[in-house]
């Protein structure tokens, strides 16, 4: 009981917190899809830049991450200040970069995933105005994730609620505007306004993550002297073990970006179904995204304490607990994917490509939360990030994706063949992961 009372306690804030995320992204999608499919697919493949950036930020914080749990577990505060700075720097940096893609030259980055000049020139409308937003993002999540690894887990979840609830009031006042007695008193900005609330509620939900640990006076909050690096070798360790975990994240998130260009090649009715599929496989996805981050907490913080075979005990239970959870989660798709007419005004075609992609996804399940643990939860918790990024990105760039592109532009499979070859990377990935989790090679305390 200790270790589901241990896991839980961390765990649960960072599941709803990914809960209520995953959640304002199908509202998204949900009320930009009552627009039409073109619609969907412009910012489908819109924010597909957010999300390479995503997946960036994380690599960033991640790597950050690792340091301050353990720094934590033995107390370090001011070792903990200096990475909060590092880490906060290199967000916004990562953050500013993305932000200068996506505001002026939004053309051509959906011109990696698609030729409709539809989609291009509704997407790019979108990209010029959510741009804005991209900072607010970047040290926005490095707070978060500071946070955490201090064990105030509850703050980010409040702050990602406020955000939830202003981002469904803009996207309704926004996309569709507001009139009273037939006078428009606000006019309706379409996918314009779906990225402007998108905006509003990420400097509310920013404010508040940087605003609180101030007031309340956080550990992570020190003078601006105590952020910076006091010994410069720090940061050879520092980008020995963050480097990799940066590395993996942006390449898995073009691997991603990837798997979306090779379903727009298809057509844009496919790429429409697969960002349906995904906005409902994110809602079931939040507890294994949660549970592997609350993971890589609690086993920091025991590495940082010097309990070894505490560590290695949990991150074996761990591993078990997730995959008899991702079975369990692979039940809910079939009664979601009732749900799709309700949600999503598009022709019947889609929404059975949708559904069918949520079935073959709900096969993944297992496997995909086994690696979920593994990957964050164990080898980036222990220092292990070079294996780590080996295992997670080797196998999409070197089987899943190039048998996905011949499937998909050579063979001309069928869609659902297409996915089954991209998804195949989750059973090899999964066979690297136990080889090493049996190893115990994957520990690592860092901070010595």
């Amino acid at each position: 009981m200790n270790f589901y009372r241990t896991l839980f306690m961390v765990a649960l804030p960072i599941i709803l917190q990914n809960f209520l995320t995953s959640f304002v992204n199908m509202l998204d999608t949900v009320m930009v899809g009552q627009l039409g499919a073109v619609e969907i697919a412009a910012v489908g493949l819109g924010n597909q830049i957010f999300f390479i950036m995503n997946t960036a930020l994380f690599g960033v914080v991640s790597g950050g991450s690792i340091f301050i749990a353990q720094f934590w577990g033995k107390r370090d505060i001011p070792a903990l200040r200096q990475v909060m700075g590092i880490t906060v720097t290199l967000s916004a940096c990562v953050a500013l970069l993305f932000a200068a893609a996506a505001g002026f030259f939004p053309e051509a980055c959906l011109s990696m995933y698609t030729k409709d000049a539809a989609v291009i020139a509704m997407g790019a409308e979108y990209l010029r105005t959510v741009a804005a937003s991209y900072l607010l993002i970047g040290i926005g999540f490095a707070f978060a994730h500071a946070e955490r690894s201090t064990g105030h887990v509850r703050l980010p979840m409040a702050a990602t609620a406020v955000s939830v609830g202003i981002n469904a009031l803009c996207n309704m006042l926004l996309i569709f505007g507001l009139s009273i007695q037939g006078t428009a008193v606000i006019p309706a900005m379409g996918v314009r306004g779906a990225a402007l609330a998108t905006v509003i509620s990420r400097f509310v939900e920013c404010s508040i993550l940087v605003g609180a640990p101030v007031f309340r006076r956080y550990e992570i909050i020190g003078k601006f002297h105590d952020y910076i690096l006091t010994n410069p070798r720090f940061l050879v360790k520092y980008a020995a073990i963050c480097l990799p975990v940066l590395v993996n994240e942006t390449l898995w998130g073009f691997g991603i970006s990837m798997q979306n260009s090779i379903f727009a090649h298809i057509g844009t009715d496919v790429v429409a179904a697969f960002h349906i599929r995904g906005t409902i496989d994110n809602l079931v996805w939040v507890f294994c995204i949660g549970t592997g981050n609350a993971a890589a907490i609690i086993i920091g913080r025991k590495i940082g304490e010097a309990q070894y075979d505490e560590a290695r005990s949990f991150a074996r239970r761990m591993c078990v607990f997730m995959a008899l959870c991702g079975a369990g989660l692979a039940l809910l798709v079939v009664p979601l994917s009732m749900l799709l007419p309700l949600f999503f005004h598009v022709s019947p075609q889609i929404l059975q490509m949708a559904a069918r992609m949520l079935y073959l996804t709900a096969l993944f399940y297992p496997f995909c939360a086994f690696n979920m643990c593994m990957i964050v939860g164990v080898c980036r918790s222990g220092g292990d990030t070079l294996c780590a990024t080996l295992m997670d990105v080797g196998c999409m760039w070197l089987v899943s994706l190039p048998a996905g592109a011949v499937a998909a532009q050579w063979l001309h499979a069928p869609y659902w063949a297409v996915y089954l070859c991209i998804g195949s990377e989750n059973i090899l990935k999964a066979a690297a992961g136990l080889l090493r989790l049996r190893s115990g090679r994957w520990l690592h305390n860092v901070t010595e």
